[in-house]
Formats: structure tokens, C-alpha cells, sequence
């Protein structure tokens, strides 16, 4: 029967790949079949599904499910995203999953995770440090006046502060530096930030260890999106935001294995300048079928020099990242 003769009920969705000049229908209430699976009994409201809320377990059914549109939405905990894959990645079976794959078309290879995640001994190595000597605590403090006058004028006030443990160190190698600890998930040290508020030609003198870790884990929620960005003084600026410190993300990274495993959403907000690098970690985490966003910046400046109230507002308006241009695009009602 041809495209044109063809009735569809409302339970069916065309999607069409404009670079293969193909489409291929996906049977609405065999992805509800599926999210009914490991969610349980929904009520129906309107176009959307009622669930209980697998994120934050309230006992009433506030978790709202669109299957055509392909969103949900917590009205209790605020869990909300557009990929319904998620859920089924973070609460139904590898049986769910592989019979998402089967009928939606998703690129993601399932193989992928397989090797992904085997430990290797340095995986289980946790690096432990001890902060630099003549270290001074700035939290509660008003007498030392220099380094508080530059956190002020970078925009930081006494609640980031002492949210972030921040010091300075009065003598030593690290003389004349803000110092930003970084703490695991179990609340050791395993690296700061030195950064320099004087006229010091060099601005950071980190210690001298890996930067393989998850700066500030103790603090970072995985079962909301995490905002990425390059620095320490960047991250104070966002909400549950993890600085890669002037590097990258790899498939072996303690950050990228830990967003994967987790299946967190992310929303990328590097430099301006580092359009490339910004490139290249997009792809890695679409390639695993992680949801990403990214910031669109209005000017040169990073999110170091604004304010948090507009870095909450570019947050908040950031598209979500597509493939590329040649994707799926879905239309209703063919």
C-alpha cells in the first residue's frame, strides 16, 4: 500500500530520515507498553500518561508521561526531559531497552555499554590530598581583606564562599592564591584550585596530581542535570555544576563513565572559545544517548563574568543538542 493510500491511527508516528530518504512507523502503544512495564498503572490525562514518580517515589501519580511528544515531568521533584529513552535506560530492563532499539530506530549501539564500564585497577584508586600549607580559611571571615575584595569583585559572595569552603594561603608555594577545594564523594580532598589575586604572572598553580576526577563530587546531584563548564569560578556561578578544569572528556574519564552509568542529562557551557573541544564532547555523549543542551552565549563572555542570575536565565533557555541536522524528524498524524 503507498505512503498516499495509507491510514494511520493516532498510535502510530512516522518518522522520516531525510539522509537515508526513508521512514519507518513506530507503534505508540508499544513504547507505552513498554514505560507501563516498569512504571506500573498510569492515569490518563488529556495526551498524557500519570505515573508515580520513579525519581523521587511519591505516593501520588504526578509524573507526567507525553509518548507522542516524547517529554516527562515531575509536578512533586521537578525530574523533567525529552528523551524517553532515558527512562527506560535508567528504570526498565536490558530486555526494555533492547526492545526500544527494535521499534524506534535509535542509533545508540546497546553493544557500546557492554565494555564500557569494566573496572580497571586505577578505577578503584581514590586520590586523596591534603590542602597546601599556610592555608586560611575564608568562610566566617572579614579580616582579610584583599582576597575577599577580589572574590567580590569576580562576583562571589559570603554564601558561595562557604558553600564552596574557600581559603587563601598566606605563605608558601602558594602564597597569595585562592584556594578551591575539591572533595569526593566520601568528603576526602582530592584537589583544589589555586588561583592567584595578585599580579602573580602565573594565574594557577594546581597541585601536581591527576585532574582525572569529578571536581566537588560531594556536592553534585546525578539524578538532575549537571552543568559542565571549564572553571572552578565558572561552577560557582551555576547550579550543580562540574568545572573540567581546562580539559576534556573521554570514554575513560571518572566524570563521563559516572554521567553515563547514570544516564544524567547534561548541559555543556564551556568558553566561548572552545567551540571544538565543546564539539567533540557533544558527539561522546550522543553517541551513548545522553541528553545534552547547550548554552548559547549572547556576547564574548563566559560564565565566569556574568551574573547568576544570567547564567539561570541562558540555562534555562538552552536548546537541546541534535545529532546533526540529518536526524529523525517526527511528524504526528500521517
Amino acid at each position: 500500500m503507498s505512503p498516499a493510500t495509507t491510514a494511520l491511527s493516532p498510535n502510530h508516528k512516522i518518522i522520516l530520515d531525510k539522509q537515508q530518504h526513508s521512514c519507518y512507523i513506530i507503534n505508540m502503544e508499544e513504547r507505552l507498553s513498554i514505560i507501563t512495564g516498569f512504571l506500573g498503572k498510569p492515569h490518563k490525562s488529556n495526551n498524557e500518561y500519570l505515573f508515580q514518580c520513579p525519581f523521587c517515589k511519591h505516593h501520588k501519580r504526578k509524573f507526567s508521561v507525553n509518548i507522542h511528544r516524547g517529554f516527562y515531568k515531575c509536578w512533586i521533584c521537578d525530574q523533567k526531559g525529552r528523551n524517553l529513552y532515558r527512562l527506560v535506560r535508567k528504570f526498565g530492563s536490558s530486555k526494555d531497552r533492547e526492545a526500544w532499539k527494535a521499534f524506534t530506530g535509535e542509533k545508540t549501539d546497546l553493544n557500546a555499554f557492554g565494555n564500557l564500564f569494566e573496572e580497571e585497577e586505577e578505577d578503584n584508586f581514590e586520590q586523596i590530598i591534603e590542602m597546601p600549607p599556610h592555608f586560611n580559611t575564608l568562610c566566617g571571615s572579614v579580616h582579610f581583606r584583599v582576597p575577599l575584595g577580589y572574590l567580590e569583585k569576580r562576583g562571589i559572595n559570603r554564601k558561595d564562599i562557604l558553600k564552596w569552603k574557600m581559603g587563601f594561603c598566606s605563605d608558601g608555594p602558594y602564597e597569595g592564591r585562592i584556594i578551591i577545594p575539591s572533595f569526593n564523594e566520601n568528603g576526602d580532598l582530592n584537589y583544589f584550585i589555586a588561583r592567584t589575586f595578585t599580579n602573580n604572572y602565573k594565574r594557577y598553580l594546581n597541585p601536581p596530581v591527576s585532574r582525572d576526577i569529578i571536581f566537588n563530587e560531594l556536592y553534585v546531584d546525578f539524578d538532575r542535570e549537571v552543568i559542565i563548564v571549564e572553571g572552578a569560578f565558572d561552577a560557582v556561578k551555576a547550579e550543580n555544576a562540574i568545572p573540567i578544569l581546562g580539559s576534556t572528556i573521554r570514554e575513560t574519564s571518572k566524570l563521563f563513565k559516572r554521567i553515563v552509568q547514570n544516564d544524567t542529562p547534561v548541559l555543556l557551557a564551556l568558553d566561548p572559545d572552545a567551540k571544538y573541544k565543546a564539539e567533540n564532547i557533544k558527539k561522546l555523549f550522543l553517541k551513548y544517548g545522553i541528553e545534552v543542551r547547550e548554552l548559547q552565549y549572547q556576547d564574548e563572555r563566559d560564565i565566569g563574568d556574568m551574573s547568576k542570575e544570567e547564567v539561570k536565565i541562558l540555562s534555562h533557555n538552552a536548546p537541546l543538542v541534535k545529532e546533526d541536522d540529518s536526524l529523525m524528524t517526527a511528524i504526528y498524524g500521517l
